[in-house]
């Protein structure tokens, strides 16, 4: 599938890490996916029925990473990919999750993870 709808630079807080203080203070994670979706129909139709509502998986993922309290961003990563693959029209998320500041001398510390359907 070439079609693809991104969400760039998502940027929320949120309980993570293994850290004693990561796990008593909110910490910065930045978000960004890319979620494969054959947008053809919504390209001829305008009609929003036609296309994967990003707004409303944006809505879904922050809820999730606000709400959660995981010690991994490879968890974090992995139940946001399952959120986005809630939807029966995404055939396929690549999801990175960073941490900034997380390392001294490093902008960020992430991971980028890539799921299909079969994956959930």
């Amino acid at each position: 599938m070439a079609d693809q709808i991104l969400v760039k630079d998502l940027f929320l807080r949120t309980i993570i890490g293994v850290n004693d203080d990561e796990r008593s203070n909110r910490q910065d994670v930045l978000i960004n996916l890319v979620l494969d979706v054959d947008t053809r129909a919504a390209g001829r139709s305008d009609d929003m029925n036609d296309t994967v509502n990003y707004r409303d998986i944006a809505k879904q993922v922050i809820e999730l990473v606000e709400g959660s309290k995981f010690f991994l961003v490879e968890k974090l990563a992995d139940e946001i990919a399952r959120v986005c693959l809630s939807d029966q029209r995404v055939g396929q998320v690549q999801v990175s999750v960073e941490k900034p500041a997380a390392l001294r001398f490093a902008k960020s510390v992430g991971v980028s993870i890539v799921r299909t359907r079969d994956d959930v």
